[in-house]
């Protein structure tokens, strides 16, 4: 496990020149997509654009500029030593394994999204007397444009999530809710992100279920290699396993843990640091769990102390990476027989929630919401102590969204289904050729 690849730090002279090269490089890499990508005004009557002007272009070119500059002001405050730039932190640029493969898995959904979509809608023309596909690449590129408003939906909705899970650590302080720490929320991103596409279409004219049959299998591809980041930083952990048990791993601490180059840095997994402030009391040998001093048990937080790394647990988040992959492959080939849009969504709202649900049965994070911790936050300690942590109907947070998406997508399907039956009928059959 690789929670910190590489940490580059910007003391030398060279190095600062090279970062502001790559900064401006990148804000002039965005100013000309934006130019590039610009779109004339939309006809809301006919559904066509006009044709691109110059002042349109400009205007997309400099609001991508100033975001672009933005976060590249934001950058390089935080890499650069102070008196290289002003309000400069010096914290260098930490590469995690984590933020890495969210960004490969984004950009990988991205870019197959992108390719579906232009399939989805190719529509061939005659010009100059070859075919070419005139409808597939405006919709690809109207797709690219929709990976900022998903991006931005995505992270403010598992933010909220998240802050709403824990509300009784916000509750005190609520400002922290805007702080750089803390985490974020799959089902929360899912849900903003899904705002942001529903919006996005309403404005360009597009069919969002058409649009979600398109997307929907790529997020099972992004999640799956965002698993593999939950994997490396040690979040997202399973329950501990029996000590005999094959599949148990050891997430180490920050004594352990190395980079890319073989360096120990001070970057300790996730379960480590939670484990080694767990009070509970373990048998090593079965992975039984007890809030009191059990014969043959000893205390998790003094073990994990004593061994520089967690008890052997369940790799869930590899789990689910397996279970992503099975589903985005299953639902590329359900596309090829579905029978009205919004078929292939509701497929994986239910697919997807009777995975994440079995995934959750061997989750052991304390840290994510749960019944127990619901009713904590309310108050009610006496009913909280009636659901233990370990308790099978301690359901997660996860669980319930689950047990509603099943439902919604079942709706769906079921209506949406009706619907097209009964469309068929009322044409009556299809007349035979003479």
């Amino acid at each position: 496990m690789l929670p910190v690849l590489v940490h580059l730090t910007f003391t030398s002279l060279w190095s600062q020149l090279l970062l502001y090269a790559l900064a401006a490089g990148t804000v002039g890499y965005v100013v000309f997509n934006g130019w590039r990508s610009a779109e004339g005004a939309l006809d809301a009557r006919t559904g066509t654009r006009a044709p691109v002007s110059s002042q349109d272009r400009l205007l997309r070119a400099v609001g991508y500029g100033l975001v672009g500059a933005v976060l590249a002001w934001f950058a390089l405050r935080y890499s650069l030593p102070p008196g290289a730039f002003p309000g400069a932190q010096g914290e260098g640029i930490p590469v995690h394994t984590y933020g890495l493969l969210l960004a490969l898995g984004f950009t990988t959904a991205v870019t197959v999204a992108g390719r579906l979509a232009q399939d989805e809608w190719r529509t061939l023309a005659l010009k100059d007397g070859a075919w070419v596909d005139v409808e597939g690449p405006k919709k690809r590129e109207q797709l690219m444009d929709m990976t900022v408003w998903i991006l931005l939906g995505g992270i403010g909705g598992s933010r909220l999530l998240f802050v709403l899970v824990n509300w009784q650590d916000y509750a005190r302080d609520w400002t922290q809710v805007f702080s750089l720490g803390g985490g974020l929320v799959f089902y929360g991103g899912l849900m903003g992100a899904s705002v942001a596409a529903f919006v996005f279409a309403r404005m360009n004219g597009l069919d969002f279920w058409r649009l979600a049959d398109v997307c929907i299998p790529t997020v099972s591809l992004g999640q799956c290699l965002g698993r593999l980041g939950c994997f490396s930083a040690g979040c997202c952990w399973g329950d501990v396993a029996p000590a005999h048990a094959a599949t148990a791993v050891h997430f180490p601490g920050s004594g352990v843990a190395q980079d890319l180059l073989g360096g120990l840095g001070n970057t300790s997994s996730l379960a480590y640091s939670s484990q080694l402030q767990d009070t509970r009391y373990v048998v090593e040998a079965t992975g039984e769990i007890f809030h009191y001093a059990a014969p043959g048990a000893v205390r998790i937080s003094d073990w994990v102390a004593q061994q520089g790394h967690t008890l052997g647990l369940y790799p869930t988040q590899l789990f689910e990476s397996v279970g992503q992959v099975v589903l985005f492959v299953g639902l590329l080939y359900a596309r090829r027989y579905r029978r009205f849009h919004g078929h292939v969504l509701a497929l994986w709202l239910m697919a997807y929630a009777v995975l994440r649900s079995t995934v959750e049965l061997f989750r052991g994070d304390v840290e994510r919401g749960t019944l127990h911790g619901l009713l904590q936050s309310l108050g009610a300690g006496e009913l909280a102590s009636a659901v233990p942590l370990e308790a099978w109907y301690n359901v997660s947070t996860s669980q319930f969204i689950s047990l509603c998406m099943f439902t919604f997508g079942a709706v769906l399907l079921a209506q949406k289904g009706r619907r097209r039956e009964s469309e068929a009928a009322s044409l009556g059959p299809t007349p035979s050729a003479a």
